[in-house]
């Protein structure tokens, strides 16, 4: 068996990112959002575009109010009024001001803004109540970004802050990888859907629905290919049809050690390589991970335990992290661990790496994990329900003490609350 991170590591040196110049599309700013950027974006222009007005107030030269205070106040004259959007029509000379609005752009002459609390207007002139530094509340041409430079790296993933930042220097039209295809497909005679009468001793198929799911939640596209008996030639069909229409291959059951498990003999017949049979985890002992040579670049294929929290389990610790790599995406792809602190005693039977699932909560005092209720057995779904993380217990070790620092495998879709 081979140790989780040993795997991971090696997972990732076997996965082939998108081609940045082949796999790629153009798609409409609205449609980014989720995808991820094929290409680094540039800004266009400064950026602010020019001097503008961080408050509501007025316009003045700084030499001109250097000494004001509310005791001695300084009188200015109001020669026009700068609205957002309007440029201005005048230069601020000595003893002037504009009347300025927050986002307006600074006048020709004015080098700071007074913010229009410390100002008393009496007509056409004000009266300035206190001084200010140079530069005061004004937002300078180029302080955010200089023409040219860059503001998205490829391989960013889209999210709202990104879509604001490509509306602000104006891309309509964004390049992005296109989505990869992922194959699923789910192993047994036992299988039947959740629209058939279930029999004695039939299971329905969770797996191919939860991790459609999960391939959805990482941006990439699902090729459901449904149930495959436990037939050689069944099975080597299926996966052949699954190699030609995706990007990476899933499936569920049939890699353990039973009569009946013929995915890792089906995958020796088309020729692919395999490089791991079994991980150190529990849930999720029997792993097959191989490279079938595809048309462009190796496919990876992995073949998951049957049992559905195993499935999930080596989903969220070996797969997510081979679709972020695939994608395109930058940075770091690996299984994103936090520590928690835990409000339970976590057992396991310490020969290998126990995941043990639960929630966070976000506290003064850092995060916190609760374990969920009930049996922690690979066949039990139903107290998966609201999972956020999976405790981890490592190799060696046989219980963790409340009050306890753990390390945990982050797999929410949203940030925990209180």
């Amino acid at each position: 068996m081979i140790p989780a991170d040993t795997a991971e590591a090696q997972i990732l040196e076997l996965v082939m990112p998108l081609d940045s110049r082949r796999d790629v599309e153009t798609v409409s700013l609205p449609e980014a959002a989720g995808r991820v950027l094929s290409a680094s974006v540039v800004s266009p222009t400064d950026f602010p575009h020019w001097d503008n007005s961080a408050m509501d107030g007025y316009a003045v030269r700084y030499d001109d109010i250097a000494q004001a205070s509310a005791t001695q106040p300084i009188e200015l004259a109001v020669i026009e009024d700068i609205p957002a959007g309007q440029p201005p029509q005048q230069s601020v000379a000595a003893g002037q001001a504009a009347r300025i609005f927050t986002g307006a752009m600074m006048p020709p002459g004015a080098d700071t803004v007074i913010m229009q609390e410390e100002t008393e207007r009496r007509g056409d002139r004000v009266q300035i109540l206190a001084t200010s530094r140079p530069r005061a509340f004004v937002r300078e041409r180029g302080s955010y970004q200089r023409a040219g430079g860059r503001v998205l790296s490829v391989g960013s993933v889209v999210t709202a802050t990104e879509v604001a930042i490509l509306a602000a220097v104006q891309r309509s039209q964004v390049e992005v990888y296109r989505q990869p295809r992922i194959a699923i497909l789910s192993t047994g005679n036992e299988l039947v859907a959740p629209e058939d009468e279930l029999q004695p001793g039939q299971i329905v198929d969770s797996n191919q629905y939860a991790l459609a799911a999960l391939v959805r939640q990482m941006g990439a596209i699902p090729v459901c290919l449904g149930i495959v008996p436990d037939d050689p030639a069944a099975l080597k069909t299926a996966i052949s049809q699954a190699i030609a229409e995706a990007d990476m291959v899933l499936s569920s059951g049939g890699v353990s050690v039973g009569d009946y498990d013929y995915v890792d003999q089906i995958l020796g017949d088309l020729g692919a390589t395999l490089h791991i049979r079994s991980v150190a985890v529990k849930p999720g002992k029997p792993l097959t991970v191989a490279t079938i040579k595809g048309a462009s670049a190796p496919q990876l294929y992995f073949g998951l335990p049957g049992n559905p929290v195993s499935a999930l389990v080596s989903f969220w610790r070996f797969v997510a992290p081979a679709i972020r790599k695939l994608s395109g995406r930058g940075g770091n792809w690996a299984a994103p661990f936090l520590l928690a602190r835990s409000r339970q005693d976590l057992k396991a039977g310490g020969k290998r790496e126990t995941y043990l699932w639960g929630q966070l909560h976000t506290t003064p005092s850092g995060l916190e994990f609760s374990l969920a209720p009930g049996s922690h057995s690979s066949g039990n779904l139903i107290n998966l329900a609201g999972t956020q993380a999976l405790a981890v217990v490592p190799i060696g070790a046989t219980a963790i003490a409340a009050g306890s620092l753990v390390r945990v495998l982050w797999v929410g879709a949203a940030w925990p609350s209180g």
